[in-house]
């Protein structure tokens, strides 16, 4: 398959006009920063549309995408069944403020693969979903201190802005103006993969932690996988003393195989969230647990969270369908060959070329990070040389491959991905790394 023509990225006319009117109406022509594409140069990228595992941008360019809606396209673009159930819901109605049949459904199939989700409450994006899990854990444990890790992110509520990766630590914000200092003190921070350091944090404020929050594999400081025995740690240190595990599953859950990622890593929380897939790539988000724990909430308890567009029914319905597809036999066990196929050759591609970089991937999630030592935690994720990066990802985007615009993220295989997209893909990279190693910065 021969690559299609590529206007380079400082030479897209239609997306350089759009983005320069947008400039004038939306902060920083955007709806969520690292869509500006700043750290990594060479102006934003318009959009138009996308099918399977391709997104045409505004001047006609065809790429093969590995962003995938950052997680949620995980059948890919434009999917028959989902479209089909989106189109029929329309016809129907778009909201009701009242609840759905639809809920019902797609809380079922959920429980279903995870049966240790009693109870589900339906939000409308991941950052409600963490926020609602962190005040039912305060609520339940009478406790105001939340753990997090390095690196992790979980939303843009003002507790989790601490060291949060992402796009805090694409756009160099170590700490975010506006979250009050008596609030920000009710956060503390641990490094990723670091369970002596969870119990020291313990040994000193153990009484007071109402929860750990935790990626069960980090994906907001580029993927990084948790050490063997980490999250074990984790649940024993948390029943020890008394505070919850909230395990954030707004990218894995149901990314590497029907259900949460707990279940092939051997942990059960006591809340978890849920985003991105569960909606099919329409906003909806889930948090949900036990049902001792999920029972204080409104109305049957008295920890309040609401939302008028909470189980919409135009999400639920692309959910439903996004869940019904993820159940048909092979699907995950294609996706995870050809995610496979992509690491070992992008592992190759670097040690061909003797690149001082790592390639860190946990099933369809990867990420290349430009140093010469392993990455385990987000200080080491820091130490990654992110011009090359950037390099890296203004070259393949020439190529015809969309990256994630920042060194701090994922990419994501797809079930819509063919084998002919990945060697195309590994095609580009070997040019790309050759080059970048062939000159230095």
């Amino acid at each position: 398959m021969s690559a299609p023509h590529i206007t380079p990225q400082k030479k897209r006319p239609r997306s350089t006009e759009i983005f320069s009117r947008a400039e004038q109406v939306l902060v920083g022509g955007v709806n969520s920063p690292v869509r500006a594409f700043r750290s990594v140069g060479g102006g934003a990228l318009i959009m138009e549309r996308g099918q399977g595992a391709y997104v045409y941008d505004a001047d006609g360019n065809e790429l093969i995408d590995f962003v995938c809606s950052w997680g949620a396209m995980l059948l890919g673009h434009a999917h028959p069944a989902v479209t089909a159930a989106i189109s029929e819901q329309a016809k129907k109605g778009t909201s009701f403020g009242v609840t759905t049949e639809l809920e019902l459904e797609l809380a079922t199939l959920i429980r279903d693969a995870i049966p240790f989700l009693e109870k589900i409450r339906f939000v409308s994006s991941g950052t409600e979903a963490t926020m609602s899990a962190l005040r039912l854990a305060r609520g339940f444990t009478k406790r105001d201190l939340l753990l997090k890790f390095e690196g992790c992110y979980h939303g843009h509520a003002d507790s989790f802005l601490s060291q949060a990766g992402s796009g805090l630590a694409t756009l160099g914000i170590a700490e975010c103006p506006g979250v009050p200092d008596a609030l920000a003190k009710l956060t503390l921070n641990a490094p990723y993969n670091d369970l002596a350091a969870v119990e020291k944090i313990f040994a000193n404020h153990g009484s007071n932690i109402a929860a750990v929050i935790v990626e069960p594999i980090a994906a907001n400081m580029g993927v990084v996988a948790p050490a063997a025995g980490f999250l074990q740690g984790l649940r024993e240190i948390t029943r020890k003393h008394g505070a919850l595990l909230i395990v954030d599953e707004v990218i894995t859950g149901f990314r590497l195989h029907n259900g949460a990622a707990q279940q092939l890593l051997g942990i059960e929380a006591d809340l978890t969230t849920m985003g991105k897939i569960i909606g099919g790539g329409l906003p909806a988000a889930a948090y949900g647990g036990r049902a001792e724990i999920m029972n204080r909430v409104a109305p049957l308890g008295p920890v309040y969270q609401a939302g008028t567009l909470a189980g919409n029914p135009l999400a639920m319905s692309a959910g439903i369908a996004t869940l019904q597809e993820l159940k048909k036999p092979g699907l995950y066990e294609r996706v995870n060959v050809l995610a496979g196929k992509l690491a070992t050759g992008l592992k190759q591609a670097l040690s061909d070329t003797k690149s001082p970089a790592q390639l860190n991937s946990y099933g369809s999630l990867a990420t290349i990070f430009f140093t010469e030592k392993p990455v385990r935690n987000y200080s080491e994720a820091k130490s990654s040389n992110s011009k090359r990066y950037a390099r890296y990802f203004r070259e393949m985007l020439d190529r015809g491959i969309f990256l994630a615009p920042s060194q701090f993220e994922a990419a994501f295989v797809s079930a819509a991905h063919s084998e002919s997209d990945i060697n195309r893909t590994l095609e580009a990279a070997r040019e790309v790394i050759a080059s970048i190693c062939s000159n230095d910065d």
